[in-house]
Formats: structure tokens, sequence, C-alpha cells
């Protein structure tokens, strides 16, 4: 999944929310450096990778990709993961997905210290861009995509996938759609285990 995805799947717990965000720069025991309910959300975000990578649903959407994209698949899905989410964030949360991203980012602001070096730098690209938000739309994740392809010099053919996109749109959500209801059991399961700990 990707960031929105990992964001919401923390429930409500600042620090947790905040561990979820950054943990994909916290390598091996790195994350016993940050306090307790940031770590929780490091685990919980690598739990939810390990789900993700190995459930079937995820891996019929990667299977559509593989051929032009490769490796790059997985990445690619999380992307269009996080896309239906935002485009249909009404049935998942309460609070307008503009509202929500807004108290996001003031988080991140009222947290920036503890923050990695490379979430800070991201930072001020990641809100004046808005990333979050223009999830919602088909233009939005072309942009990513494409930005995202320039990032690894366009050997994954990223900027293309909005066309497979369009072309199997409702494919791609029906998967999201069962995926996601399985994946949030998952996290509730998940987060009152790590809590215990």
């Amino acid at each position: 999944m990707n960031f929105l995805a990992h964001i919401y799947l923390s429930g409500e717990n600042e620090g947790t929310i905040i561990g979820n965000f950054i943990a994909d720069g916290i390598k091996g025991k790195k994350y016993l450096k940050y306090p307790e309910s940031i770590q929780k959300g490091i685990l919980l975000h690598r739990a939810i990778d390990s789900y993700t990578d190995s459930h079937p649903i995820v891996r019929k959407s990667t299977k559509r990709l593989h051929e032009k994209h490769g490796h790059y698949s997985g990445v690619i899905v999380d992307i269009l993961y996080d896309h239906y989410l935002a485009k249909n964030w009404s049935e998942y949360h309460d609070i307008p997905l503009e509202e929500y991203i807004s108290n996001f980012y003031d988080l991140l602001q009222d947290n920036y210290t503890i923050l990695p070096t490379r979430i800070q730098r991201m930072m001020p690209y990641m809100m004046a861009d808005n990333w979050l938000l223009s999830y919602a739309t088909v233009p939005g994740i072309s942009k990513i995509l494409d930005q995202m392809s320039v990032r690894v010099k366009g050997r994954s053919n990223m900027n293309f996938a909005v066309i497979e996109l369009k072309e199997f749109y409702a494919e791609f959500e029906d998967e999201f759609t069962n995926f996601f209801e399985e994946l949030q059991l998952y996290c509730k399961n998940k987060l009152r285990e790590i809590n215990a700990n």
C-alpha cells in the first residue's frame, strides 16, 4: 500500500500514524530509537507490507502489469490502490479527504524534528503538490507515476501505467475493494496485538 492507505490504517494514534508513514526509511532495529507509539506504527507498516505482498488479490493486480513493468508492478499497484481509496474516501472515513490530509500535514509539521532527513526533504514537495489529494483523480495519479518514473530514471515505464489503469479500471477497483476489506480487518487485529505487547 502507498502513503494514504498506510496513514488511514494507523487508526487515531498520532505516533502510530507518524511511524507508519516514515517506516520505509527505518531499517532493521533502528526503529527502537523512536518513542514507543512511533515504533508501533513502524511495526504495523512492516506487517501491512508483508500481508499485502503475499495476498492473492494483490498478486492478481500486479500480474496484469508485470509484462510491461516487471518488478515495479507492485509499486504501481500500491499507487493505484491509493487512488481508489482516495476516490471512494467517503465510504471509509467521516472526515472529508481534504480536511483529513490537511490534519496529517499539520501533524508532520508539529513533529518535524523527529522525522528522518529523507522525509523532511520530501515534505515541502509533498505538501506543495498535495500528493495525497492528487491520488483521487486519474490525472493526479498520472502525474505521480510520471514523477516516480523520473526518480527511477525511466526503467520502470511507470509513466505508461495510467494506460492500464484506464483499460482495467473496474477490475483494479474490484480488486482493491475486496482486498482492502480484508486488510482493514487484518490491521485492526494487528494493532490490537502490537498494543498488547
